[in-house]
């Protein structure tokens, strides 16, 4: 990637690793990672299992922390076995961005929703693959990280080291010189769509793991909620909060996609009417939903939130309480309707609600 340009979802290789687990059948065509062009010939069938296998193993190639015994990728050693020293916390673990040694937290967090949402939806066929067990400790190797990056129910360790730096200087991560600073979001300076998108990989993880490890999972939910919580109750973007991040992956779209889009993963994560109410009530005035999107990245969460609304059962749309009704044509529609009609299909456009979207108090 070229120094000071912000980043893109195609221009980092974690995160369309990522995505093409959730699309596992169509999207591991574009993955070319360890394999032999000169193997591929123009009427040969792909092969999706080796796609899937390459796509796992170059995620324990991103590993930093104190590598595992049974690591495949052994030319790999333990590296940043400092971070979060200086600050008094450890920090030890979570992945390094594409080639650089820098710990992004806003685009490490959406690879692991979306390496949960594939293992998800795509469970059997991991598993006939023979990775099943792969991608869990893909999955958990990230939300051990977000564990321990969440100190206090107000305070979350956005990043470490530092860009700049980094890309100065060209080294392997177990050599590393460059800073290893760590940088937080807490109640003074805010981090919403961070910490939000954080609690979205944990509810969605959180149901991976539900049947195999259900302590593990119960843990996962309870940083989740508080981390909904946190971004909820103070709202701000987290680039405004830690400068040092806005030449790499600035919040474009700002925060309130990734509210709704947690919103939703801790509904589906917990059942509870709490969440589903808050997305449906938050829909029109968070934005989006009359859009016509055409990007679903680390930093647009929109378009994934309406597939998820999408599937959220018509029973449980009525069990929220109607506050309210407009009149489309000549039929009286019920407020908790439209809302979610909004975010599933954006058709009607230009409804005004007087409904509050202030941060609660």
């Amino acid at each position: 990637m070229s120094r000071g340009r912000v980043r893109r979802a195609a221009g980092s290789p974690v995160v369309a690793t990522a995505a093409a687990l959730v699309l596992l059948q169509a999207a591991v065509l574009a993955l070319s990672l360890g394999c032999d062009a000169a193997a591929v010939t123009a009427d040969a069938e792909p092969d999706y299992r080796e796609a899937l296998s390459k796509s796992l193993l170059y995620f324990e190639a991103q590993r930093s922390g104190r590598l595992p015994y049974n690591q495949r990728v052994r030319w790999r050693g333990h590296s940043g076995i400092t971070d979060g020293l200086q600050q008094g916390v450890d920090l030890v673990g979570g992945y390094y961005d594409a080639g650089d040694h820098v710990k992004f937290g806003l685009p490490m967090a959406f690879t692991v929703t979306m390496l949960s949402w594939g293992a998800i939806e795509f469970g059997d066929e991991i598993a006939a693959a023979g990775e099943w067990h792969h991608t869990l400790e893909a999955i958990k190797w990230g939300t051990d990280y977000f564990i321990k990056a969440h100190t206090e129910p107000f305070v979350y360790w956005a990043e470490v080291g530092d860009g700049d730096t980094d890309h100065y200087c060209w080294q392997r991560p177990e050599d590393m010189t460059t800073s290893r600073k760590a940088y937080r979001v807490d109640k003074d300076n805010p981090g919403s769509d961070l910490v939000a998108e954080t609690a979205a990989a944990l509810a969605a993880a959180s149901i991976v793991f539900r049947a195999s490890n259900p302590h593990y999972s119960h843990i996962l939910l309870h940083h989740a909620q508080q981390l909904f919580e946190f971004g909820d109750r103070y709202r701000g973007n987290y680039d405004m909060s830690i400068t040092e991040v806005r030449g790499f992956y600035a919040s474009v779209s700002g925060y309130r996609d990734e509210l709704l889009w947690a919103a939703f993963w801790l509904h589906r994560a917990t059942g509870k009417e709490e969440f589903l109410r808050y997305a449906v009530d938050k829909a029109d005035c968070f934005g989006g939903v009359g859009w016509a999107m055409t990007e679903f990245s680390w930093d647009v969460k929109y378009a994934g939130l309406q597939v998820l609304a999408s599937k959220v059962r018509p029973h449980s749309i009525f069990l929220l309480p109607v506050h309210s009704s407009f009149t489309i044509g000549t039929r009286r529609i019920r407020f908790h309707q439209i809302k979610l009609v909004l975010v599933v299909e954006p058709c009607y456009q230009g409804l005004a609600y007087d409904r509050a979207c202030s941060p609660p108090r």
